[in-house]
C-alpha cells in the first residue's frame, strides 16, 4: 500500500474526528438525562417514532456516497472561511461586527424540526450558527414536531408575528420549506397582524416559504430567497458547501448581497440522511454558469418569485382543495401592475415536476399578464437537472416573447448549492459578465 500523501493523511483525520463527534452525538440522544440534551432547550421530541416520509419541497437534497474532495475542504484567499476560522479571525479583530447578532428560528411550513429522528442534524446547525458567533433562538413552537406544527398553523403564525416583535432578533431563519403555510394566511391577514407587527428584519427561506415571501411583500417587506437552517446550516458533510457558506457570512456579516455569480460546481441530490451519513461530502460535477436562453443579454429590476411548484398550487387544487381559495381571498399573488418593471424568479423543487405540470404553472402565470409586465426571467437549475432542457424550451415558448430576456441554470433554490438572493432590491443582471448585482 502506497503513503498517504500530508493532505490525504488531514483528510482522513478530519473524516475520522467527524465520525467519532457523530457516534458520541448520537448515542447523546439515546441517554436519558445526557448533558447534550441541554444544546437545544425545550427541544420537543416528537411522539410519532416512526420513520419519516420523503419531504416534499424542503430543500433537502441527496448525493452519491464519495470521498472527501478537496473541493469542499479548501479555503481559498478569497473565497468562505471556514466557520471556526471566521470567529477566530473576528475575536482578534480582524473582521467587523456581524450585522447579525441574534438568529430566530421558525417552523411556518414542516415541523419536522422538532423531531428526535432529525435531532443530530438540528445541533450541526446549532454548532455552526454559534461557531460565528450568533445568539440562537428557536421560536416557542418551532420544536413542537411534526403534528403538532400540522395542526396549529395559527401557533405558526405567532411565532412569525413574535419574532418581527422581538427588537433582539436580526434574522428570522425558517427550519425548513413544506407544502401548507398557505394555512398561516387568516392568522397574518384578517386583522391586519402582519403588517402591524413587520419591522425591519432579514427573513431567509425557499420553497414552500415562497408563499411567505409573497405574504412579507403584501406587507411592504423586503427579503431574502435561497437559504434554511435544515438544509443548508445542518448539511451533513464536513462544513456547509463553499458556495453555500460564501453567501450566508455574507448576509450576517453586512446585513445584504451585494452580487451573484455562478457556482463552479453544483451536487446530485442527497439521498440518505441518517447519522452514518455525517462527514460524508458531496461529489462534485462542474456548472456551466448562467445561460441566457433569448433576449437582451442585461436587464434590471426588482426581483420576486420563487419555487413554482408552490406558485403552481397557489392557482391549483391539486394538493390541498382550499389553497388557491385563500389565496384568492387574501389576494396573495401580485397583480399584473404589481409585476410591471420587475425580474420573476422560478425554480422547481425536489418533486421534480413533470414538463407537463411545468408548462401548466407557466401558462397561468401568462394569463395572470405576469410576462407581459417584467422585465426578465432567472430561472433555477434543476434539481440533479432533471428535465432542464424541456424546462428551457417549454420557458421560451410559453412566454411567447423573444424580447423577454430569460436566464437560466441559476444557482438558486433546491439544486446544490444554493446563493441567497433579495427580493425588493433593484437587481442589474449581466448575462455576459455572468453576474447579478445588487444595488443596495
Amino acid at each position: 500500500m502506497c503513503a498517504l500523501s500530508g493532505d490525504e493523511n488531514k483528510n482522513e483525520a478530519k473524516m475520522a474526528e467527524i465520525k467519532a463527534w457523530a457516534r458520541e452525538l448520537q448515542a447523546a440522544f439515546l441517554r436519558p438525562g445526557s448533558r447534550k440534551q441541554s444544546l437545544l432547550p425545550g427541544f420537543h421530541f416528537g411522539r410519532n417514532q416512526r420513520a419519516h416520509p420523503p419531504r416534499r419541497r424542503m430543500g433537502r437534497s441527496r448525493v452519491r456516497d464519495s470521498g472527501y474532495p478537496a473541493e469542499d475542504v479548501r479555503e481559498e484567499k478569497d473565497g468562505p472561511l471556514n466557520e471556526k476560522r471566521f470567529r477566530q479571525e473576528k475575536e482578534e479583530g480582524k473582521r467587523s461586527m456581524n450585522a447579525v447578532k441574534t438568529v430566530a428560528i421558525v417552523s411556518l411550513s414542516s415541523g419536522i424540526l422538532g423531531e428526535s429522528s432529525i435531532r443530530f442534524e438540528a445541533e450541526i446547525g446549532l454548532r455552526r450558527l454559534k461557531e460565528y458567533g450568533l445568539n440562537v433562538r428557536f421560536m416557542p413552537h418551532a420544536l413542537k414536531g411534526t403534528e403538532y406544527v400540522k395542526a396549529h398553523p395559527e401557533k405558526r403564525a405567532e411565532d412569525l408575528l413574535e419574532a418581527f416583535r422581538d427588537p433582539e432578533t436580526d434574522l428570522i431563519l425558517c427550519a425548513i420549506g413544506g407544502d401548507d403555510t398557505y394555512r398561516l394566511l387568516p392568522y397574518l391577514f384578517e386583522h391586519n397582524e402582519l403588517a402591524e407587527a413587520a419591522a425591519d428584519k432579514i427573513f431567509l427561506g425557499f420553497s414552500d416559504t415562497t408563499l411567505n415571501h409573497l405574504m412579507l411583500h403584501k406587507a411592504g417587506l423586503r427579503t431574502f430567497y435561497g437559504q434554511a437552517f435544515l438544509p443548508d446550516l445542518c448539511e451533513l458533510g464536513p462544513e456547509m458547501h463553499p458556495y453555500t457558506r460564501k453567501y450566508f457570512e455574507e448576509l450576517i456579516t453586512t446585513g445584504g448581497i451585494r452580487e451573484i455569480r455562478p457556482s463552479d460546481v453544483w451536487y446530485e441530490e442527497r439521498t440518505l440522511f441518517s447519522p452514518d451519513q455525517v462527514g460524508k461530502a458531496l461529489d462534485p460535477l462542474p456548472n456551466q454558469g448562467f445561460e441566457l436562453l433569448q433576449g437582451p443579454a442585461r436587464f434590471s429590476g426588482k426581483i420576486l418569485g420563487g419555487c413554482i411548484d408552490s406558485i403552481y398550487d397557489m392557482f391549483y387544487p391539486d394538493r390541498y382543495a382550499d389553497m388557491p381559495e385563500l389565496c384568492r381571498k387574501y389576494r396573495l399573488f401580485p397583480e399584473a401592475e404589481e409585476w410591471k418593471g420587475r425580474i420573476l424568479l422560478l425554480e422547481s423543487s425536489e418533486e421534480k415536476p413533470a414538463p407537463e405540470k411545468y408548462r401548466k404553472a407557466l401558462e397561468q402565470l401568462k394569463r395572470m399578464g405576469v410576462f407581459d409586465a417584467v422585465s426578465g426571467v432567472l430561472a433555477g437549475k434543476p434539481m440533479d437537472e432533471t428535465y432542464a432542457e424541456e424546462y428551457k424550451k417549454l420557458l421560451t415558448e410559453v412566454t411567447a416573447r423573444p424580447d423577454l430576456p430569460i436566464l437560466f441554470n441559476l444557482n438558486i433554490g433546491h439544486a446544490m448549492p444554493r446563493c441567497i438572493m433579495p427580493f425588493g432590491i433593484r437587481a442589474s443582471a449581466d448575462a455576459e459578465q455572468q453576474v447579478i448585482r445588487f444595488e443596495e
